[in-house]
């Protein structure tokens, strides 16, 4: 069996720039919490977002995406490549 899939892996991720370090933090209602040290400031907090799940999940920083909330700290992630599974399991052990 594999970890890759053809339907992307999703998740809603509620992130908070300026962490003291990049980690996922648990659960806010449906929501992933993630600290991300960098700021919200010209896209920063967006490119560490992606590179965090691209390093977690040992996948390309392409196959991560943003699909809705760039301007809000509310974001919608898919993985391409990734089981829904997997990225499950990442963001409860990460």
């Amino acid at each position: 069996m594999t970890a890759r899939a053809a339907i992307p892996a999703r998740a809603l991720i509620k992130v908070q720039p300026r962490a003291s370090r990049d980690r996922v933090a648990g659960r806010v209602g449906e929501e992933w919490k993630l600290l991300l040290r960098a700021p919200a400031v010209e896209g920063r907090a967006n490119a560490a977002c992606v590179e965090y799940f691209a390093r977690g999940l040992g996948v390309p920083r392409s196959a991560v995406h943003i699909v809705s909330g760039e301007t809000s700290r509310h974001k919608r992630i898919e993985v391409e490549g990734v089981a829904q599974k997997v990225l499950d399991r990442f963001l409860q052990g990460a």
